[in-house]
């Protein structure tokens, strides 16, 4: 049976800052918890416990804390190895993370979030979930746009972030011929005008630029079935329109799903159907093109178009655009029993499947500047089961690309505030012997602020100078520190899916 993480947390009477076990975003079949996650899951339990009595706190708003979360990281290297810099210090003493780990250090530009808006992921009434005992609800708080505002921008350190895309098709007009608006468009979870509509909404209340917006179409979304073909006035009447009516700032293409029912998916190299939309967007001067990579695993017929082989020849062709790898192209979660496959993970070169094929892209195309790897889910799911895995996600990318060629993303609300795979990557660092054995260097302080946020800045040409300038005096920040004084504190609410 499914159930959301919280829920499954609250019926066990378990209260951590970190996820202790991966989460599904319905993309998956989610993992049952590992018997080393249990283990980590009672030690941090334990631990708080005694602290909290210690200091004095309630247990809940313990947890809640800087002190908490440096007891998840603490309970993490008792259990795992010392793969987290943590000091017992920040377990007592609040100012001791305040000290270390400044909250103004970074700027954070998140460019992998999602909420739905309540609306239904078209997976949960799927005949197969149902077939295997499988119940989902669908809790519109849970998923809406305030807790997306209160979870990445009150509960978390993100000053910045990308509505990011979920594949669907608008409806252009209704049956009467009629140019649909709003809902009556459409267009799945997290249709194109809904994260346009968000993202005004918000940056008119902040009064400067927080949130930045994706589109959904793609090459394969209106159809014309009789030539076999894309519906060419009808793709590019949705192309025109989500560029100058939406204001989106970049494309989020799913190459493995099939909306406009073509039969197919389609590949980011294919001249006849991708290099004509690449055409018509430089021409309306949009050239971001971020692309889901990896994690196909919930497509069986179409999964190999999430390969990132045809990015080589797309990036190449095209030198004008820029093109992002989300997930890094990692095929296979810790969800997934090809995860342990030795031929899927090579302990011997640190290299997985996919991911491997995404950096023999730039070892082949050393001067290629306009490809780069996201890490949303792949470092988080690698942060809470294979800490080892997670040096080398990071130390390839950075070997092979560039510090500045990598982008952050969190995939959240799956994974609640993003405020711990932050700390994760603050605290984050590769070993001496893997740096040693595999040629990677250590992560500076420099590449951290880059990955954080600097680089998405610079794809989306963002002026730092001009939209930092006003965040501390904009509505936002107003309303975070009335949400602070008020005793506003993260929920430790995981939102995504796990196996109980």
């Amino acid at each position: 049976m499914w159930v959301p993480k919280w829920k499954r947390d609250q019926d066990r009477g378990v209260d951590s800052p970190i996820p202790t076990q991966v989460v599904s975003n319905e993309e998956f079949l989610p993992r049952a918890q590992t018997a080393l996650q249990a283990e980590w899951e009672h030690k941090i339990g334990e631990l708080s416990e005694e602290k909290a009595r210690k200091l004095g706190m309630e247990r809940r708003e313990f947890m809640r804390s800087s002190m908490g979360m440096a007891t998840g990281f603490l309970a993490a290297n008792m259990v795992y190895g010392p793969y987290w810099d943590v000091d017992a210090a920040e377990t007592e003493d609040p100012a001791a993370s305040a000290e270390k780990w400044p909250k103004d250090e970074y700027f954070i530009f998140d460019v992998q979030t999602h909420f739905t808006d309540g609306a239904s992921i078209g997976s949960r009434g799927a005949k197969f979930l149902k077939n295997v005992g499988v119940e989902l609800s669908n809790k519109k708080e849970d998923y809406g746009f305030k807790n997306f505002v209160k979870e990445i921008f009150f509960d978390s350190e993100c000053s910045m972030a990308v509505i990011s895309g979920v594949p669907g098709r608008e409806i252009n007009k209704d049956k009467a011929g009629k140019v649909a608006e709003g809902r009556d468009r459409r267009g799945g979870v997290l249709p194109s005008w809904l994260m346009s509509q968000s993202k005004k909404a918000l940056n008119e209340l902040a009064g400067c630029q927080r949130v930045l917006c994706q589109g959904n179409c793609a090459p394969n979304h209106y159809w014309n079935k009789r030539m076999n073909e894309p519906d060419w006035p009808a793709l590019w009447d949705q192309v025109e329109r989500e560029v100058k009516t939406y204001g989106i700032d970049s494309w989020k293409w799913y190459g493995h799903t099939d909306p406009g029912r073509s039969g197919d998916g389609f590949r980011m190299d294919d001249e006849k159907l991708a290099y004509p939309f690449y055409e018509q967007s430089k021409k309306l001067g949009l050239k971001v093109f971020s692309c889901h990579k990896g994690f196909a695993s919930q497509s069986r017929t179409l999964g190999h178009f999430a390969h990132p082989g045809d990015l080589e020849k797309a990036a190449r062709d095209h030198p004008d655009l820029t093109f992002i790898a989300y997930h890094s192209a990692m095929k296979h979660g810790p969800w997934e029993p090809q995860f342990k496959d030795p031929k899927e993970f090579n302990t011997e070169t640190g290299d997985f499947a996919w991911h491997n094929e995404l950096m023999k892209i730039k070892e082949r195309n050393p001067k290629m500047n306009n490809l780069y790897c996201e890490i949303g889910t792949s470092f988080g799911s690698l942060a809470v089961l294979h800490p080892v895995m997670a040096q080398h996600l990071i130390g390839k990318n950075i070997k092979t690309y560039g510090a500045d060629h990598v982008i952050w993303g969190t995939d959240c609300l799956w994974w609640g505030s993003p405020q711990w795979v932050i700390d994760a990557f603050k605290r984050f660092q590769i070993s001496d012997e893997l740096c040693e054995k595999f040629g990677y260097q250590k992560v500076s302080k420099e590449d951290k602020a880059k990955i954080f946020g600097l680089n998405a800045a610079r794809v989306y040409q963002i002026d730092l100078k001009k939209e930092r300038k006003a965040f501390p005096s904009d509505a936002l920040s107003k309303l975070k520190a009335a949400y602070h004084d008020a005793g506003g504190q993260r929920d430790n609410a995981v939102h995504g899916w796990v196996k109980v």
